[in-house]
């Protein structure tokens, strides 16, 4: 059986020891929708939401919760972002808005965990400011879509 990586011999959880582990360009990328009434995205594209700007506050929102990522999940290493790029993309498709984020870091390890915290957080912010209009939003699909950098090298969904 494959020995758990954020457990100790012991069995309590641990935070992995990268001390050995070289610095590499490492990138990752997620995605994620919100799906809400047409009425609803309509007022976000026209920006007539009454808390403001939905698009330019979830936006902040994503960059902000990448940053505090090691704050939020407890074994997450804490890592010097050197870039965090957001997408949020209205569709009249869903109707909803598609949000995708991308990381960035020179470290020891990996930034997928910021890229999803990320989308995460700009999804619940849409969620947030809009709920007044419609209580029936739905945050859906937030998954990893690539990674690269690291002994694991590159992987796409």
């Amino acid at each position: 059986m494959t020995r758990l990586s954020h457990v100790d011999a012991d069995g309590s959880a641990r935070m992995v020891d990268v001390t050995s582990k070289s610095d590499t360009v490492r990138r990752a990328v997620a995605r994620g929708s919100i799906l809400m009434s047409a009425e609803t995205l309509a007022a976000i594209r026209t920006n007539t939401v009454e808390k403001g700007d939905v698009l330019a506050v979830a936006r902040v929102a994503g960059i902000m919760a990448a940053k505090r990522t090691a704050e939020l999940i407890p074994l997450c290493h804490s890592l010097p972002l050197t870039d965090v790029r957001m997408r949020l993309v209205p569709d009249e498709s869903l109707p909803g808005i598609r949000v995708e984020a991308e990381s960035a870091t020179v470290a020891k390890t990996g930034v997928e965990m910021e890229a999803i915290v990320a989308v995460s957080i700009a999804l619940v912010t849409i969620y947030d400011m809009a709920k007044s209009s419609d209580r029936q939003m739905t945050i859906t699909d937030i998954a990893l879509v690539s990674k690269s950098g690291g002994l694991s090298g590159d992987w796409n969904r």
